[in-house]
């Protein structure tokens, strides 16, 4: 999963996705970071899919990727997850697809592994049910577990918002007090301000060090000929367990062939 995320990364360079490149995709506020967090200081990534605005896959799939890169650019130190709330007010299944669900799963799952604390899905029609089930068998068992089915009418589901948000900032729609809404402009500037954060942020903890920079593009990760990899091993994600998975936020040690020890990679 390291060596396939280390060419991905190397590949679709997420990292170096712009606010201008995607702004046409967020016009309508189907995905945001919210300017709240949780009670546990985890950022909030606010969904609405009745809101889609294209049809292009690769569109969609950029814009969540950069939605995430930001998600986790304003994360505090000590927090590696986040919380989607998706907002299923006016959905109806032609606003989701199937093969956008199923390269978004993989996407989260293969490259951004344990990212999800929690997924709110907010007062969800009975025929999304049906589409659950199609969607679940894509999910490991584990991320299956932190979705959550919300409803406004459910005195139960009013705990769960109220344990989780100070319910002063969050939004009206999901039974909150604030009624600002989403407004584009507003979010443009923040996310353009965001933008300029980028680069230190994968810089961090070394912003001045003599060791040379390491281009993804270099590296060798198509070699199996470390030790480790000298046995058969199923690499498919559905096989690999939680415990052995390495958080995207942690530093990864790329020993280089030389005298010059090794170079860091975040």
């Amino acid at each position: 999963m390291l060596k396939e995320t280390l060419k991905w990364r190397a590949e679709y360079k997420p990292e170096e996705i712009r606010w201008e490149e995607v702004a046409h995709e967020a016009e309508t506020g189907k995905i945001y970071r919210s300017n709240y967090i949780d009670k546990h200081g985890r950022t909030v990534l606010v969904m609405r899919p009745s809101c889609q605005n294209t049809k292009s896959t690769k569109g969609q799939i950029r814009y969540l990727v950069y939605c995430m890169e930001n998600a986790i650019l304003n994360l505090p130190p000590d927090k590696e997850q986040m919380v989607w709330l998706i907002d299923f007010n006016g959905y109806n299944l032609s606003h989701t697809s199937v093969k956008v669900t199923r390269e978004t799963a993989n996407i989260l799952q293969d490259h951004y592994p344990e990212r999800l604390g929690m997924a709110i899905l907010y007062n969800p029609p009975k025929f999304f049910e049906p589409f659950w089930k199609v969607v679940k068998p894509f999910l490991e068992p584990k991320t299956q577990n932190k979705v959550k089915f919300v409803y406004s009418d459910d005195p139960n589901s009013k705990k769960i918002m109220e344990e989780l948000f100070d319910m002063e900032k969050l939004e009206s729609a999901f039974g909150g007090n604030d009624d600002s809404g989403f407004n584009i402009s507003k979010y443009a500037e923040r996310m353009r301000e965001d933008d300029k954060r980028m680069p230190a942020f994968w810089t961090r903890g070394n912003p001045q060090s003599a060791e040379p920079h390491v281009d993804l593009n270099s590296l060798d990760l198509n070699s199996d000929s470390d030790a480790s990899d000298n046995g058969k091993v199923d690499s498919s994600p559905s096989h690999v367990s939680d415990s052995e998975t390495l958080s995207p936020s942690e530093s990864v040690i790329v020993t280089k062939g030389s005298d010059n020890g090794s170079t860091e990679v975040h």
